[in-house]
């Protein structure tokens, strides 16, 4: 049974004790019924939540997890990589275009 089944189920109960179709013979049946409606939804809400939670966890977890690359470097392999990305941007420029000499820059 589902969620919204059972809920509808408790719906239905509710609104015939509501009008007082219900015989007191009937009574404690409903009332039984009632109460394993109730449990299932909880359950069924606590398994959501507890789902939701793990899912969550594991968005965090993945959002602390520092890269794996970072973690691999010392600071002497992150200050050859920085010396390394000046010299990219340098060979970058050339205002004459691709194979042709690149003229000095004046600023």
């Amino acid at each position: 049974m589902t969620y919204n089944e059972a809920i509808q189920e408790l719906e239905t109960i509710l609104r015939s004790l509501e009008t007082d179709q219900v015989d007191v013979d009937d009574l404690t049946a409903r009332a039984e019924r009632s109460a394993e409606l109730i449990r299932l939804c909880r359950h069924k809400l606590r398994h959501a939540e507890a789902s939701l939670d793990r899912v969550f966890d594991s968005l965090d977890e993945e959002e602390t997890e520092p890269e794996e690359d970072d973690e691999d470097l010392d600071d002497d392999d992150l200050a050859e990589d920085d010396s390394e990305d000046d010299d990219a941007e340098d060979d970058d420029y050339q205002p004459g275009g691709p194979g042709r000499p690149a003229q000095p820059r004046l600023f």
